[in-house]
């Protein structure tokens, strides 16, 4: 591991137990692996809220549309044998379709492209107001003309990704889940990943939970509920580390993968831009993809997907030129799994551009605290970045300290409205040990001495 990676792994952790102490969830799980190695695993919180079970990295958590990663890179498998074309009408392989469902092609249902219906015309079961359709069910809604016109625009589709498992199905003449896990996830070796429910016996599932409100607290969602014949769309149920394990073999550089190179590189290319969304993503095959920009550092492009079920969101994404995968599993309906997603990535990013911190720096570092709220000091490189841990992406608009002495520095770089160009220090107590810090003319402490502070004055 490099020294400059080493050091974001340390900053990660305590930033995220910030991040959870604020946002009060009740559990998340983070892994992060370097060209294909486990470099980082970790849990905060709670597994049950109600039951106060502590969460670990070996629960397992519902990751959703993650599964729609897995079923493209099922279809390009049986492609690689030679068994369909992605140019081939779905009609080819499965009867029974609407005649302008059946007229839609593989590549179309992948992209989702192929316009058909989100989630149907009755979706109570992500309301958990029903059972999520069987095959009979699905057999009934593909029998309805699709939305919009194929090839037209990305429109995001469920019903897309179980008619690919059908395919499948038909291709295979197995289920969707037998076949799925012999050929793809236990080949990528994934002990801890099942296309659907049930579990194993004794293996833990993290439960998911409501948000808090309209009842002003959380609830428990039923978690176990199977998802029949949409497996192939949202059924899945792993870990953090399975999941970077898997699409950290999907990047065209893993010397180790389930798939071709030829077929990684068709996944993850760019099909479709999703056009009304600020966020600039893009959609491949069965993947999501964007770039990471913003000030301190290169634009970083990335490829991965996301999942939300009832009680659960989750993210996971490898940056491409750098060998690094993260997933982030939250056991909430309003878990933030995205938005920490992006805060490790710029973590990542600003210790990748400007490398492990000084050692004359070994001071300048922790979490500093006023009535206001918490800074963090972060060293990289030469410099030391004020970090915001309150903040998504703690690094936004972070000042950069220039240190000139053991225990001085002026303020380098700051937003206008900022002190840009004044002093900082460090003071020390008796035995030598850092006990303030002075930034321009605000005196930040220890969180113990801030509370003790805070308790005298305001009692």
């Amino acid at each position: 591991m490099t020294k400059w990676l080493d050091a974001a792994l340390q900053y990660i952790p305590d930033w995220l137990q910030f991040q959870m102490r604020q946002s009060e969830q009740p559990g998340c799980v983070v892994a992060i692996s370097h060209h294909g190695k486990l470099v980082l695993e970790t849990a905060f919180g709670h597994a049950d809220l109600l039951a106060g079970a502590k969460l670990t990295p070996r629960h397992r958590f519902r990751v959703a549309s993650h599964s729609k990663s897995f079923t493209a890179a099922g279809i390009m498998k049986l492609r690689e044998r030679g068994k369909l074309s992605l140019d081939a009408a779905v009609g080819t392989y499965v009867d029974g379709l609407h005649k302008r469902i059946a007229d839609a092609t593989v590549v179309q249902l992948l992209s989702h492209s192929a316009g058909i219906f989100r989630d149907g015309i009755d979706s109570g079961y992500w309301q958990e107001r029903q059972p999520f359709p069987d095959a009979a069910g699905l057999t009934e809604a593909l029998t309805l003309p699709p939305a919009i016109a194929a090839n037209t625009r990305f429109k995001y589709s469920n019903h897309s990704f179980a008619l690919a498992g059908r395919v499948i199905e038909a291709l295979t003449g197995e289920s969707y889940g037998a076949w799925i896990k012999r050929e793809i996830v236990e080949p990528a070796g994934l002990a801890e990943t099942q296309p659907d429910m049930p579990l194993p016996p004794r293996v833990k599932l993290a439960r998911g939970h409501s948000g808090k409100w309209p009842l002003g607290r959380r609830f428990l969602h039923q978690s176990v509920t199977p998802t029949h014949a949409f497996a192939a769309a949202t059924g899945f149920v792993s870990t953090a580390a399975d999941l970077v394990r898997f699409f950290a073999q999907l990047s065209p550089g893993a010397k180790a993968s389930v798939l071709s190179v030829a077929s990684r590189r068709e996944m993850i290319r760019r099909h479709w831009r999703e056009e009304h969304s600020s966020l600039g993503r893009h959609y491949g095959l069965g993947i999501i993809s964007g770039d990471l920009t913003g000030a301190g550092g290169p634009t970083w492009a990335w490829f991965g997907h996301s999942g939300a079920f009832p009680g659960y969101i989750s993210r996971t994404a490898t940056a491409l030129e750098h060998g690094l995968t993260v997933s982030v599993l939250t056991n909430a309906i309003d878990g933030p799994a995205a938005f920490w997603l992006d805060g490790i990535l710029h973590i990542l990013r600003c210790f990748a551009v400007h490398g492990p911190p000084a050692k004359r720096l070994a001071d300048w570092r922790g979490r500093w605290w006023t009535n206001w709220g918490a800074v963090d000091l972060v060293a990289a490189g030469a410099k030391v970045f004020v970090a915001t841990p309150a903040f998504l992406n703690p690094l936004l608009d972070a000042s950069e300290l220039q240190i000139t002495g053991r225990d001085k520095g002026h303020i380098a770089v700051a937003p206008g409205f900022g002190s840009h160009g004044e002093p900082v220090r460090l003071v020390r107590g008796k035995k030598g040990e850092v006990t303030e810090l002075r930034f321009a003319g605000t005196k930040l402490l220890p969180e113990g001495a801030m509370v003790a502070e805070m308790r005298s004055r305001y009692r």
